[in-house]
């Protein structure tokens, strides 16, 4: 675990401490090649929500493991991540609670709570560029969940960082987060995205184009901003993102009663009621994926499996069991559209059309309720 001091922004934890990340070098043909993958860990929109956080592994580094696996896209085999392997891959660890966008210069003594995500970003991105990212003649910005956001938000940033010659894109993985009421009617992540926004003083770190047009809480949602993204992007998502039925559709507040329990532990467990809301959410989706599909440089890898983070899980990335969409793994759809080897843009059909899909579980400790 790398620690850096980066006095001069003040780009620092929620709790005040230094970011962090992980990093394995790259070797052979891969030695100028770079993959930066923000970590996930969903948000806190409030002064109560971020205290929370403060003294977790998602608000201070004092907190985090020393070490982290590498698996999926970061895996350092051959045989498991045939495109990527020998690159430079980091982690950069998540302890700020905005999806990297945060930007409050004052800090409140009561609670001493730093909101610093985007200068988190740059601190980090410009420490990597001076241990040979300057030199890069590939690079990704990856990330899953509200790393996978970040990835999103911060993408055309991260190429403004590199150099001009070299081939730069972005791999956002779980990180597509529709705006649609709940269950019950009610505008939940919407009112809760506001929040954060509100907070972390992210406005300012949100697409110019974008926050023109609509409240900024909006341009915190991929479906605002992703026409506007300059820079390739490869969307990596499940249609029936298991956080995102289970937080975003069906969320606790909306079941008070907890009738859809079975339904969000398992969407082959739904009623056929509780179904037509599951695919109506996927249809939901397919629409806001609108901005990336009129695209040729942009990519797409939207499966039908209840999943939530895929690229980082070494049995969905690169696997003889891994999801599949047209007999293409995800490691290799990416890989091929990041080479410019073949295009990648497909849509997966309705649950439960694909057997390639496995039955994976969501961590629920990784990816925290809202």
């Amino acid at each position: 675990l790398g620690k850096i001091q980066v006095k001069h922004v003040c780009a620092v934890c929620l709790d005040g401490s230094p970011p962090a990340y992980h990093f394995d070098k790259g070797s052979g043909e891969g030695v100028n090649s770079w993959i930066v993958f923000l970590e996930g860990g969903g948000w806190c929109s409030d002064v109560s929500s971020c205290l929370e956080r403060k003294d977790t592994r998602l608000g201070s580094s004092k907190q985090m493991d020393m070490q982290s696996g590498f698996n999926g896209i970061l895996n350092n085999q051959q045989d498991y991540n045939p495109d990527f392997y020998n690159w430079n891959r980091i982690k950069i660890r998540y302890c700020d609670g905005s999806s990297f966008t945060g930007d409050v210069e004052e800090v409140d003594p009561t609670n001493n709570l730093h909101f610093r995500g985007a200068r988190i970003f740059e601190a980090v991105i410009k420490h990597l560029l001076a241990k040979g990212m300057e030199n890069a003649e590939n690079a990704i910005l990856s990330g899953c969940s509200a790393g996978g956001l970040a990835a999103i938000l911060n993408c055309d940033r991260f190429k403004s960082f590199l150099p001009n010659g070299a081939r730069v894109k972005c791999v956002p993985d779980a990180g597509y987060f529709i705006n649609v009421p709940d269950v019950s009617g009610t505008k939940h992540i919407e009112n809760f995205y506001n929040g954060v926004v509100e907070t972390h003083g992210s406005a300012k770190y949100l697409s110019k184009s974008c926050t023109s047009k609509y409240g900024a809480g909006l341009c915190f949602f991929p479906q605002y901003v992703a026409q506007d993204i300059a820079t390739p992007i490869f969307v990596v998502n499940a249609a029936y993102d298991s956080w995102q039925i289970r937080n975003i559709l069906i969320p606790s507040m909306a079941d008070p009663h907890g009738s859809w329990k079975n339904c969000k532990e398992n969407i082959s467990n739904c009623t056929p009621d509780e179904l037509d809301a599951v695919q109506g959410f996927r249809e939901d989706f397919i629409k806001a994926l609108s901005g990336v599909q009129n695209s040729p440089s942009k990519g797409m890898f939207i499966d039908s499996c209840y999943i939530h983070c895929q690229t980082g899980m070494q049995e969905l990335w690169f696997n003889p069991d891994a999801p599949q969409l047209a007999n293409t793994t995800i490691a290799k759809a990416v890989g091929d559209w990041f080479y410019e080897r073949k295009p990648f843009q497909h849509i997966d059909c309705a649950f439960p059309c694909n057997p390639t899909c496995g039955k994976p579980v969501l961590n629920v400790k990784a990816h925290p309720e809202i």
